[in-house]
């Protein structure tokens, strides 16, 4: 009698193991999905608000209020999955990050990095057309993968190298066929160079931000919720100190939300899901499968870039003016 029940408890483990397992893979494939596609949008969504007719909203103030609609959905989600009244919730988060100012001081160095890095996107897009923005980002992977050795220890195979190094050769073959374009168009006001240079910072700031963050997240039993709350505490401070330093007198001048309109709304909220999506995919991957996925919006970044310039080309010709972006 005894054995039969162990036996029948060891079936329930394997299982349950089993529905896990699989319950995890579906979970691994739809974030990766939604993140190639979050992607792919953002670069061109991105692109379009920077060059866009109208008034020029300022980037610094779109970075932070993305981190207050990540901070906002993620008190929202740990309200309703880790609490059972409002009590208990603020009792959850006062022993997780109050009390443990150790644990979230570690988080500042991910939160003070990816702001940075934010910013240096809108840079970066706003020099670069679509497409070749989303060639270079992706020597983010390369960095990824040595921060990866570095902090996480982990070993990558030979043929992995050669991929990483093919890859890069490639974005180097892009950035020479575009600087030899004369077809190509660009503007007085886009500098390429500086394009470059802040998404290639970027791509280091990606990857040993996306390692660390990836190293707190599997480290502790804190959920992905919980500890994008903590980027957030962390980070929106940080954010408008950073808006109010380095764009005081355009904030002083014309408003912190000047620009801003519905499609502003909705590449911040954009922005905001990404930060969200990343997080499960680090959970539930890991920060290298998280760069292919990303690597796959390149198709589609470049696919509707260059549907985009046909039909800005069309408009140029028919209307006469001497420039116009879609």
């Amino acid at each position: 009698m005894t054995d039969h029940k162990e036996e029948i408890d060891l079936e329930i483990q394997v299982e349950t193991m089993q529905t896990n397992h699989s319950r995890n893979s579906t979970l691994k494939v739809i974030t990766l999905v939604t993140l190639t596609l979050q992607n792919a949008m953002v670069a061109l969504s991105m692109r379009y608000a920077r060059t866009r007719p109208g008034d020029m909203f300022i980037s610094s103030t779109a970075v932070v209020m993305a981190e207050v609609v990540k901070l906002s959905v993620c008190l929202v989600l740990v309200y309703r999955t880790e609490s059972i009244s409002w009590k208990h919730f603020i009792s959850i988060l006062n022993n997780t990050i109050i009390k443990q100012p150790i644990d979230t001081l570690k988080v500042c160095i991910p939160s003070l990095v990816y702001l940075v890095q934010n910013n240096l996107l809108y840079v970066s897009t706003s020099n670069l057309d679509a497409a070749t923005y989303q060639v270079t980002y992706q020597l983010k992977i390369f960095t990824t993968a040595v921060f990866s050795v570095l902090i996480l220890k982990r070993k990558l195979l030979r043929h992995q190298w050669i991929a990483l190094v093919i890859l890069i050769l490639g974005v180097i073959l892009v950035q020479l066929n575009n600087s030899t374009d004369k077809t190509q168009k660009t503007y007085p006001d886009q500098n390429r160079i500086v394009g470059l240079v802040a998404a290639l910072i970027a791509c280091c700031l990606s990857g040993f931000a996306g390692v660390y963050f990836e190293k707190l997240l599997k480290g502790a039993e804190i959920s992905i919720w919980m500890r994008n709350i903590q980027l957030s505490f962390v980070s929106i401070p940080i954010g408008f100190i950073m808006c109010f330093v380095t764009d005081w007198n355009n904030i002083n001048d014309k408003g912190f939300f000047f620009g801003y309109d519905l499609y502003i709304a909705y590449l911040i909220s954009l922005q905001a899901a990404g930060g969200l999506i990343v997080a499960m995919v680090v959970k539930y991957a890991d920060n290298i499968l998280k760069g292919f996925a990303t690597s796959l919006a390149i198709i589609v970044a470049c696919v509707f870039s260059m549907g985009n310039d046909e039909m800005k080309y069309t408009i140029e010709w028919e209307m006469g003016v001497s420039k116009f972006d879609l």
